[in-house]
């Protein structure tokens, strides 16, 4: 949707200059846009690398391991039906830490392996739309799923939960071909991670410098403000979803 976005603007804006006499200015406009741009990366480039190398130093002194420590109430009453101990907890953990500290682009990769942790959480709890091809179900599900059903299906729905007389499970999951839904960890976990407390907004910041701001610090204590209470009105949303629920 956004390429779709960003395209029609696009067009709507060469269109625009064409017809108004100015393709000379949006020709000059986009050659100098790309280079700013590749100004622009250098630079980010190197404020990450920064910030990555001073969070991996943090992890090798124990810093990350005590602040993981610091937020685990807030993740035990953010996701109370995650197992303790499970990796999840600490992709998470990691992810909200690096959001803190307002290292954006550095927490997308503990984002990531937390969304995979979870989904792999759902597939040990028996949702059918995480279990693979051929994966069989826990047995409690499929005693669930006996109970569950008629009388009349009795035969039918032994044969299904104890596959065939050759040991083999030919079934496929009851959601073969249909996509997933997200997991309440996974949406409280998505929510508060846009949403995300910052304390030192380095990515703005830098913008604000690659700009020729006077004073690019000048937005630590709005964004401290701003992030604060979006993160307190999620957390309510979710607490609020999660009774709902």
């Amino acid at each position: 949707m956004l390429n779709l976005i960003w395209a029609v603007m696009i067009l709507l804006a060469v269109l625009y200059g064409a017809l108004a006499g100015n393709m000379s200015q949006v020709t000059n406009a986009a050659l100098d846009s790309a280079g700013e741009a590749i100004s622009l990366c250098l630079t980010m480039a190197g404020v990450v690398a920064l910030w990555m190398g001073l969070m991996e130093i943090a992890r090798k002194a124990g810093l990350i391991e005590k602040l993981t420590r610091g937020i685990s109430p807030l993740l035990r009453l953010m996701f109370p039906n995650i197992p303790k101990g499970h990796p999840a907890g600490d992709y998470i953990a990691t992810n909200i830490i690096a959001n803190i500290m307002g290292l954006g682009w550095a927490c997308t990769p503990a984002g990531l392996k937390a969304m995979e942790e979870l989904a792999k959480l759902e597939a040990q709890r028996g949702n059918p739309e995480y279990l693979e091809a051929g994966q069989k179900e826990p047995v409690g599900q499929a005693r669930r799923e006996v109970t569950a059903k008629p009388t009349g299906q009795m035969g039918q729905v032994s044969a299904h939960a104890a596959g065939r007389d050759d040991g083999k499970d030919s079934r496929k999951p009851e959601s073969a071909g249909r996509s997933r839904r997200a997991s309440n960890e996974m949406c409280t976990f998505l929510i508060l991670n846009i949403s995300s407390l910052q304390l030192i907004p380095v990515n703005m910041i830098a913008y604000r410098s690659q700009y020729g701001s006077v004073d690019p610090t000048a937005v630590i204590a709005p964004a401290i403000a701003a992030t604060l209470f979006s993160s307190l009105v999620a957390v309510l949303y979710c607490k609020w979803k999660d009774r709902r629920n």
